[in-house]
């Protein structure tokens, strides 16, 4: 392991050192939750944890890998000015002392060569002590990536576990606070009616049941909600895809297996496969708002569950990659700035009133 006093030397590696030691506090959280009473909500926090270790470690992998760079980059421009530093130094080094006062010109001349030495002599012992903090900084960062993939298979393993055991926990637990259709059935008739997913969210905004949202005061929370998932911004609302196509709701790239949580709490109006949406998850948050999340692999819970803030409410599709992908693949990728290998999309939508709104002006990290 790297000693944290050598890797404050460079915020590059400091950053990188930081996101490992996050990762391996996720890491042993994550197998002690597997063992706590409140397994769910203790799951759902530290597999999001792992989950923004993970993302830290490789932006702190990357940043140290242009580190790096920027190092040897300076070195092989100054390949000349280095090459004679050292001649110089190896002179100096190699001279006696009596020898360096002799002067052709006499005494006169070996005095101003004394002062021109006296004056020499500090900047080049600050040059060589900048080379060989830069060599001790490569070194430093060298270690780091080398020690990246044995804390990412690590946490690869135990994170997957920690997923199963989500699933298995939100399945055991004690059925949750909530509120129910009192015609179920008008709500099969509308999932198999439904022929667009904004006739179905305004049908369902519609349909005349006792579920009721939470009472907190969602519209004063606009601008501060988290992401339900981690992700980056692939496509705003409105934007166009490739075939042209736009979008009331906006579209976050995650990572496959990614956890999905609800930014605020909120009632399930509806869960489960629609039309060519995958798994779909409508939360209402508020009385008139409606936040739709499709795209998901697997979704928990059941229709009227009312679900704090940040509680579980699914997890994204594809295949996560296998523990030998996080090891010297995964670090040369992240050095080049990839390796992200966010391949599932999540659709996000939120309706007022039953017309949609853009959803980036709620969320604090796409504003």
């Amino acid at each position: 392991m790297i000693s944290a006093g050598v890797a404050l030397a460079s915020p590059a590696a400091e950053t990188a050192l930081q996101a490992a030691d996050d990762l391996r506090a996720a890491i042993g959280a994550l197998d002690a939750a597997r063992t706590k009473a409140d397994r769910v909500a203790a799951l759902t926090e530290t597999i999001t944890a792992y989950e923004a270790g993970l993302g830290a470690l490789r932006d702190g992998l990357r940043r140290a890998a242009i580190r790096e760079r920027e190092i040897r980059a300076g070195f092989d421009a100054k390949r000349e000015e280095i090459g004679r530093l050292l001649g110089v130094m190896s002179t100096m080094e190699r001279s006696e002392g009596p020898l360096l006062l002799l002067h052709p010109a006499g005494p006169e001349g070996s005095a101003r060569s004394g002062m021109i030495l006296s004056s020499v002599t500090p900047a080049l012992q600050a040059e060589a002590e900048k080379m060989r903090a830069d060599l001790e900084e490569i070194e430093t960062l060298r270690d780091l990536q080398g020690a990246a993939a044995q804390t990412l298979a690590e946490g690869l393993a135990s994170v997957q576990a920690a997923r199963t055991a989500l699933s298995q926990a939100v399945a055991e637990r004690a059925a949750l606070p909530g509120r129910y259709l009192e015609e179920p059935e008008d709500l099969r008739r509308l999932v198999e009616s439904a022929d667009t997913l904004e006739g179905f969210a305004t049908g369902l905004a519609d349909l005349d049941t006792d579920i009721g949202a939470p009472m907190e005061d969602f519209e004063g929370a606009k601008g501060t909600l988290p992401l339900p998932v981690l992700g980056s911004m692939l496509r705003r609302a409105g934007e166009a895809d490739a075939a042209g196509i736009r979008r009331p709701g906006m579209i976050l790239a995650t990572a496959p297996a990614a956890l999905v949580t609800t930014p605020w709490p909120a009632t399930v109006r509806y869960r489960g496969p629609l039309l060519d949406y995958g798994n779909v998850m409508i939360l209402e948050p508020s009385d008139g708002y409606l936040l739709v999340l499709a795209g998901l692999g697997a979704v928990y819970g059941e229709t009227g569950d009312v679900l704090a803030a940040g509680d579980a409410v699914g997890l994204m599709g594809g295949v996560e990659p296998g523990a030998n992908e996080f090891g010297a693949e995964f670090v040369q990728e992240a050095q080049i700035g990839g390796g992200a290998r966010r391949t599932e999309t999540l659709y996000l939508e939120l309706r007022q009133d039953g017309k949609p709104v853009d959803p980036a002006a709620w969320f604090a990290q796409t504003r």
